[in-house]
């Protein structure tokens, strides 16, 4: 059978886009691409970033706060940093919000509307927002729980001056307490990172907290430390509601899935005071290395329904030393979070990008290369070469033994390989840029799947120095950095034999949410 093979090329590009002398180039473009700065993923001004915290929707805004060290690009005494948007992807900084005190640095936690003034901290005619949050001591490393509050809709806040409301009874790591209002029991849950398990606690007013329960000593993965849990109910298709646990764990170079921090979840029951978990094996939120402390907003209105997610867009083995100008890590796109039922009856989580994220594409800069075909090279073309962009395509799996999706330029290139002999995507960075900081970050990062159906969709985010690949509408995600040296040029997909296995392939630039 002859060799079916579409290359598809085009000469036009953005200015500088295709000079490898990328330090002598002045276009803004290019400038943006030098300073690895994502177009459409939240990056602070300047300065060091890690968790998102504070996450609630209220007056038609979306609040983002997190982890922040203002005086340098490493980390630091932590602050909480503060960004509003309407659409998860246009945000206007709002300044730092809560600062370190007596008490200690301001680490990781949560925010609510308190709809019915609980914790009495009302003063006027807006609804309360109070931030449930980790007071950490420095010299003695001491947690404890602490409030703050606002009540002009997040621009100003004060703590608490009882903090704080939850004493540490003398456990090391005690913290990142994540609080839900529980309807049917009429009270506030928290759940709280304590060493390797997670401890439930309840209250009335977010001020006297009681411990209800401790899940997970036996359950889940251990190769480092709980941290950051969410929990939170998830209805499927069939309108069946279960009960989601997030748990974050910071390892090392050789832990679950591909080494250092990653995110697990777990599926079961809560009923007010503890938590069930129906797995009967270890699911994670990312098979991907850069994809941390990721939690979801609270208070999303009825009317809207989804459950929608953030996460830190790094790893805790590399996060201090990465490729810097100024500004240090990024958030992942937003995800909404779904419950399905596999076929053997399990369920698990599917993580998809928001539908926002298509405001973003640019209709004057959309291709779709001739399919079927079994090889499709875009190279040279203003969309590639611009480094922000969306990739759709569906493959066949059994038209294929393995095929390879290739972003690079001349002499730089980063690989995702799928086998549907061995099930399973790898993503090789080794020769992607600058990669010799860290050794985890040149190794390959897996992830296990077995494609089953007679098509599989595979969704590609690409945004100058990550790409977010989500496989079968999210039912697994792999998300990583990348630090090239010089832009990419091209974007191609080769399979190992003549079959033409692309069923479809459209690409799609996205265009910039923020200007930096």
């Amino acid at each position: 059978m002859k060799l079916s093979k579409i290359i598809f090329l085009m000469s036009v590009l953005l200015l500088g886009a295709c000079s490898d002398n990328e330090e002598t180039d002045s276009s803004a473009d290019v400038m943006y691409h030098h300073n690895f700065r994502p177009y459409y993923h939240y990056t602070p001004q300047a300065n060091w970033m890690n968790d998102p915290n504070g996450m609630v929707y209220f007056d038609g805004k979306y609040h983002l706060f997190y982890q922040y060290y203002p005086n340098g690009t490493t980390w630091g005494p932590m602050h909480w940093a503060h960004t509003v948007s309407t659409d998860l992807f246009h945000w206007e900084d709002q300044g730092i919000k809560l600062y370190p005190d007596e008490l200690g640095y301001i680490f990781s936690g949560s925010a609510v509307a308190d709809l019915n003034n609980t914790a009495g901290f009302k003063t006027g005619s807006e609804t309360p927002l109070v931030a449930i949050f980790t007071h950490h001591q420095n010299i003695t490393g001491r947690q404890v729980q602490s409030l703050a509050y606002s009540n002009d809709k997040g621009d100003t806040w004060a703590k608490y001056e009882n903090n704080p409301v939850l004493d540490n009874p003398g456990i090391a790591d005690f913290r990142d307490p994540k609080v839900i209002w529980h309807e049917a029991t009429q009270r506030w849950i928290m759940v709280l990172a304590v060493y390797d398990h997670i401890r439930i606690y309840s209250s009335p007013d977010l001020k006297a907290w009681e411990l209800e329960s401790e899940f997970g000593k036996n359950e889940g993965y251990h190769g480092g430390v709980w941290e950051c849990p969410d929990l939170f109910p998830l209805k499927d298709e069939q309108g069946t509601e279960k009960w989601v646990m997030l748990v974050s764990l910071g390892g090392n170079e050789y832990s679950e899935p591909n080494g250092g921090s990653a995110t697990q979840y777990f599926i079961g029951e809560f009923d007010g005071s503890s938590f069930v978990s129906e797995n009967d094996e270890i699911l994670w939120a990312d098979y991907g290395i850069d994809n941390y402390a990721g939690v979801t907003w609270s208070n999303i209105p009825e009317t809207d329904g989804r459950r929608l997610f953030i996460g830190w867009m790094s790893n805790w083995a590399y996060a201090n030393v990465v490729p810097e100008s100024g500004w240090r890590s990024g958030m992942t796109v937003p995800r909404e979070i779904k419950l399905k039922k596999r076929q053997d009856n399990r369920y698990i989580l599917h993580f998809s990008p928001v539908d926002e994220l298509n405001t973003l594409v640019d209709p004057q800069k959309t291709i779709a290369p001739e399919t079927p075909a079994n090889q499709i090279h875009v190279d040279y073309h203003e969309i590639i070469a611009g480094g922000s962009y969306q990739v759709e395509m569906e493959i066949i799996p059994a038209e294929i033994d393995q095929f390879t999706i290739s972003l690079g330029n001349e002499l730089e290139d980063l690989t995702i390989s799928y086998s549907t002999t061995d099930g399973e995507f790898t993503i090789d960075r080794s020769n992607s840029g600058h990669v010799t900081f860290n050794n985890l970050f040149m190794r390959e990062i897996r992830c296990d799947y077995q494609a089953t159906g007679a098509t599989l969709p595979l969704t590609l985010l690409v945004d100058q120095n990550s790409v977010e690949l989500f496989i079968n509408q999210g039912e697994k995600v792999m998300t990583a950095l990348f630090f090239p040296r010089y832009n990419y040029k091209f974007l191609r997909l080769d399979g190992n034999t003549q079959s033409k296995f692309v069923k479809s392939l459209t690409i799609k630039a996205l265009k910039k949410s923020m200007i930096r």
